[in-house]
């Protein structure tokens, strides 16, 4: 196979060599014999010594070593451009018109340095031509440079050398920045109330150079991004440029996703794309929201599969934390592609996400008062992104919960990464636990504990309440707690209907003090009114103690009124009228119809006593 590789590139020499000795014949003069062979990566041209030495440097010093011997044969060694552009250099020796163009111009820039075609040796040489129409031509229009930098990709360094890559970069930097601007004043509009401001534009009209730079090899595409950067291009523009370079980069080779075609996939091409997602990952703006949350995703991921560095992944980690609200389940659901054994998810980067987010530095939305409160732990999210990461990992731990591989501690870990006021609804996580117990079934009464401690029985909706009351998958203890907390918001529903509205703050007290509301408050947002409120509560489980006590002698008073005025007659019928009601099943006596409610008295101020000392 590889001696009939060889022989198939010989052949294309010798055609090449064969074609390239007819092309030349046609402009080379027929009448006067050669005197001198010009070799060119084996690629020769029969020419003559006084058109080359008239204007080329280099090929006049190599004569001029030569004389005494009389040298008719020169090979030009890594001549820039190959045979195709010494022959375009050999055409200007000869006077011959050709036409300069963006697809050669940075070829017979290098030549001309090469050949030493400069202003020492001739007027008006190749060199200064080619230079001419450079800089005149092609950095005035974007598109040229671009195709310039990519003929640039073959002749590095020596393009470098000659600043035709610089020259090129900063044209394209301006140009898009100068587009930008235009492109702003043409979006200003009044407003109704006669304000001038920027309509806002899905994608602004001077970012058509986008679908050019995705052409470029990526160092230098590396280089163009960090003009514009420094040049002012829009954060917006430069994250569509990534998207699109990476979409084109990173889509080609779609069989690094294909696991059974792993083994085939060329270790170039993988190395290729870690440099690509390792350079974009660099280059990624530092303001929020100019890149999707989907695209950050999926160069995680791609990160990961192609083991790219520790902190271009620690990179793309934090700037994901910090948006994570705005992620989907489809998001967060990195597969692992470690092997034997191991989950079918990547738990532990979606765990340090979520350490991210919760780490955040909200700098853009500090309060007012912010000077209140002096701390030194970094400042957490608001409650709002809370609330919707809450139920996005509610509804993560019960995807990755049916894998029997998934281990108690990382579910564990997942699960207590988000604060307690995250959760004002136990509904999710008390599915995703359900879910694990059902597809565990062998963990231990201790696991079993460890697990249901995560969930506040008296946050649980009506629904999930009922179905944990008879989930025989749970620790007894736990359907304990369940059917407690159910009996007592059965009770208060039952007392708020027959209490005057007098009383009716004594349930809602209840209620804050049970966690209820306050965990709808973020520690950031609203410390101040959680202080204030612990303070009112603490006066209004005061004034109801003292509203009992005073129910109580009032209570007692009555009834020593009523014993005075000797109407044990009207109570006694009275109490066979509720008897035969069948009320209080059980209690025949008036006495012993009036225990339940003195207990019930009892009950209640108790409660509300070690509600008070627990708020103290």
């Amino acid at each position: 196979m590889d001696r009939t590789t060889d022989k198939h590139q010989q052949q294309q020499q010798l055609s090449l060599a064969k074609n390239g000795r007819q092309r030349y014949n046609e402009w080379i003069f027929r009448d006067v014999p050669s005197d001198i062979t010009i070799e060119v990566n084996g690629v020769t041209f029969s020419l003559h010594k006084f058109p080359l030495v008239s204007r080329s440097g280099r090929i006049r010093r190599l004569v001029a070593e030569h004389r005494d011997s009389d040298i008719s044969r020169v090979e030009l060694l890594n001549l820039p451009g190959g045979a195709e552009c010494f022959e375009l250099a050999a055409k200007f020796c000869y006077g011959i018109n050709f036409e300069i163009t963006s697809t050669n111009v940075a070829q017979l820039c290098c030549v001309s340095d090469y050949l030493e075609m400069t202003e020492d040796f001739s007027k008006d040489n190749l060199s200064s031509r080619a230079e001419e129409y450079l800089d005149c031509i092609v950095c005035k229009n974007l598109e040229m440079c671009v195709e310039v930098l990519q003929q640039c990709e073959s002749l590095i360094p020596l393009a470098d050398e000659m600043r035709i890559v610089t020259r090129c970069i900063d044209a394209i930097a301006s140009k898009a920045c100068a587009e930008q601007i235009a492109s702003s004043f043409s979006r200003l509009e009044y407003s109704s109330s006669g304000r001038l401001h920027m309509s806002r534009q899905a994608k602004c009209d001077g970012d058509w150079w986008i679908e050019d730079l995705s052409g470029l090899r990526i160092d230098i595409y590396q280089r163009v991004i960090t003009a514009m950067k420094c040049r002012g291009v829009r954060p917006e523009s430069i994250g569509a440029s990534l998207v699109n370079y990476a979409e084109k980069e990173l889509t080609k080779k779609s069989s690094l996703w294909n696991q059974s075609s792993q083994n085939k996939v060329d270790s170039n091409s993988t190395l290729h794309e870690k440099l690509v997602v390792e350079t974009i990952v660099s280059l990624l703006p530092v303001e929020k929201l100019a890149i999707p949350i989907n695209f950050l995703f999926g160069l995680l991921r791609s990160a990961v599969m192609l083991d790219c560095t520790i902190a271009s992944r620690l990179d793309l980690e934090r700037r994901i934390g910090s948006q994570l609200d705005q992620s989907t389940l489809d998001d967060i659901l990195i597969p692992s592609f470690k092997h034997g054994g191991d989950t079918l998810f990547d738990v532990d980067t979606v765990h340090r996400l979520l350490v991210n987010f919760c780490q955040q530095d909200d700098s853009d939305d500090d309060l007012e008062d912010g000077s209140l409160f002096e701390s030194d732990s970094p400042r957490s999210p608001s409650q709002t992104s809370l609330v919707k990461v809450s139920k996005l990992v509610d509804n993560y731990l019960a995807e990755i919960a049916p894998d029997v591989n998934l281990k108690l501690s990382k579910f564990l870990v997942i699960a207590e990464t988000l604060p307690e006021h995250a959760r004002t609804v136990h509904d999710g996580l008390y599915r995703a636990i359900d879910i694990y117990l059902k597809a565990h079934q062998s963990l231990s009464d201790l696991d079993k504990k460890k697990l249901c401690k995560l969930i506040d029985f008296q946050k649980l909706s009506q629904e999930a309440g009922a179905h944990a009351a008879q989930n025989e998958r749970l620790p007894l203890q736990s359907i304990v707690q369940v059917l407690y907390f159910e009996q007592l918001k059965l009770r208060n529903n039952l007392s708020s209907t027959n209490v005057d509205d007098d009383q009716k703050p004594i349930h809602q007290s209840w209620r804050i003090s049970s966690g209820a509301l306050s965990a709808a408050m973020s520690p950031r947002d609203n410390y101040a009114s959680l202080r204030r409120e612990n303070r009112e509560l603490k006066l209004e489980l005061a004034r109801l103690r003292m509203r009992l006590n005073d129910l109580e002698r009032e209570h007692v008073c009555m009834k020593r009124d009523m014993a005075k005025s000797g109407s044990r007659k009207f109570m006694s019928s009275f109490s066979k009228k509720i008897s035969k009601l069948s009320l209080f099943a059980g209690h025949s006596s008036s006495k012993g119809s009036s225990s339940p409610s003195r207990n019930s008295h009892r009950t209640d101020s108790k409660v509300i006593e070690r509600t008070c000392a627990s708020t103290e």
